[in-house]
């Protein structure tokens, strides 16, 4: 984090707060522009934002993996295939379930907030404190949470192979289902 003490926590609290709201009106103005161009640079808007929460929470990997596949790879292929399509200003034509919609997204969000603030939300500090962890256990621990990317390298080549194998044959599907859809008869 940058600097000590008090101002460390005042910055990094402003800096979340930034990313937090950003990240909110972002999203927010996806689902409610009828420009699918502009919806989709708020998504990117939106993708950066969640980038940068990653980076405030020490994850650097997933950070930079989120900037490449999500914000470089998923919205090129997006903003490619509106622009492949006629009708970008017209967006998408208004539905039956509009409200109903809408009122489970409320309920959805109330849920969510309630979930988060209702949540004891325990540190790692606080289960060695009460002796929850033993002291290897802390050990590794800390060595995880010290540098995540042999961790996360170790789990993507040899615990989760096969899943990290299949989410890329689901990417290429969906790239070559996109390109199928946007070509000419």
């Amino acid at each position: 984090m940058p600097g000590q003490g008090t101002e460390a926590s005042l910055t990094v609290d402003v800096v979340f707060w930034v990313l937090a709201v950003s990240s909110i009106v972002a999203a927010f103005a996806v689902v409610h522009m009828r420009n699918l161009f502009r919806a989709a640079l708020f998504l990117i808007v939106s993708f950066v934002a969640v980038a940068g929460m990653f980076v405030l929470l020490r994850a650097e990997f997933i950070a930079a993996v989120q900037v490449l596949i999500y914000v470089g790879a998923i919205s090129v292929l997006i903003i490619f295939a509106i622009l492949m399509t006629g009708e970008v200003e017209s967006g998408s034509p208004a539905h039956s379930l509009r409200i109903p919609v809408g009122i489970l997204a409320a309920l959805f969000g109330l849920t969510a907030i309630f979930v988060s603030v209702d949540t004891e939300w325990r540190i790692l500090d606080q289960f060695i404190e009460a002796g929850l962890l033993s002291a290897g256990a802390t050990a590794q621990v800390r060595d995880v949470f010290s540098n995540t990317i042999p961790w996360i390298a170790r789990m993507l080549v040899q615990d989760f192979v096969l899943a990290f194998e299949v989410a890329s044959v689901v990417l290429l599907a969906a790239i070559i289902g996109a390109l199928a859809l946007i070509r000419e008869r």
